[in-house]
């Protein structure tokens, strides 16, 4: 009995996404290339696989205990791999990427670039996915290293499967529209204002919810916006207040929102998460080392970009 164990990778998706719709997406196929491999699997091994009984696809006892065999040979396969790095002078592979847009512009991108000139045989590949979507990803293996930001005032990231290491402490400033009448010199002064708020499950969400909580008012949320380019726009325009982290600002010209003096907004963090390794040298693997390492000096770049643009606003003429 020969088995070919591209297509026990196929069975294996199959098997932890829970479907050929999802493994396909995982796998770049279409669904018929997966439903026509795993139709040869089954021809390989003599065995029905697929109980194709019921309008949902499940795995065969035979299907299920083959699928538990394809994910120790992916295993094996990811140990081979880490232990013929060693063997090469030069890192080399792909590292798949999850993040959001203002770390892939201003920490991926540089970081990138670095890694283009050190480790040219490395391939970063980026998907803009973020949340509970993203660590679902990161769980099944579909991404390598997954990039989170969280209010500081939450408990990081911990799970027994994952391994997490902060990269940047990114200060959340209050921003206003730049012809403001009043300027907040107390939280108090942020009771009535309109706001831009994040969503609840963002940082920005978390931070507006937890200031609320400990200056005791209510906000009013005017706008629930998630990405920041379209929340520092309507503060320009005059239609809220809002919170964002100090790397947002970096895309908004200078002028065209004012960043309040008020401090003690809080921050959120930035963390680079990966799966904890379950091989038998139960080392990290060395590519992903050396990637997390190229974003950990891109975001120790930032300090000087960001310190002009968190001094204190001039006041408005009078």
């Amino acid at each position: 009995m020969d088995i070919d164990p591209r297509r026990l990778r196929v069975l294996h998706e199959v098997a932890r996404r829970g479907g050929v719709m999802r493994a396909a997406e995982a796998l770049y196929l279409t669904p018929s290339a997966v439903s026509q491999q795993l139709a040869q699997l089954e021809r390989e091994v003599g065995l029905a696989l697929i109980d194709r009984s019921q309008r949902s696809v499940s795995l065969t006892p035979a299907g299920r205990v083959l699928a538990g065999y394809a994910e120790r040979v992916e295993e094996e396969l990811l140990e081979a791999r880490r232990e013929l790095t060693r063997f090469t002078e030069r890192l080399a592979g792909p590292v798949r990427i999850a993040a959001f847009p203002t770390v892939i512009k201003h920490v991926l991108v540089p970081a990138m670039r670095e890694l283009a000139v050190r480790h040219p045989k490395i391939t970063p590949i980026i998907h803009e996915i973020y949340g509970q979507p993203a660590l679902q990803e990161l769980r099944l293996g579909a991404v390598d290293v997954l990039i989170t930001e969280q209010d500081m005032g939450v408990p990081a990231l911990s799970q027994p499967s994952l391994s997490t290491r902060l990269l940047y402490v990114d200060e959340f400033r209050i921003v206003l529209p730049p012809d403001w009448p009043d300027l907040p010199r107390a939280f108090a002064d942020l009771m009535q204002v309109p706001w831009v708020a994040g969503e609840p499950g963002q940082a920005t969400g978390q931070a507006l919810e937890r200031l609320a909580g400990l200056h005791g008012f209510e906000p009013r949320r005017v706008h629930v916006i998630t990405e920041f380019g379209p929340t520092l726009a309507l503060v320009a325009a005059g239609h809220g207040v809002a919170i964002v982290p100090a790397l947002a600002l970096l895309d908004v010209p200078e002028g065209e929102v004012r960043v309040s003096e008020l401090r003690d907004v809080g921050a959120r963090r930035l963390d680079a998460v990966t799966r904890v390794s379950r091989t038998r040298s139960g080392e990290p693997d060395p590519v992903q080392a050396v990637v997390i390492g190229a974003i950990e000096e891109a975001t120790a770049a930032l300090q000087t970009p960001l310190s002009g643009r968190l001094r204190a606003p001039e006041p408005l003429d009078t």
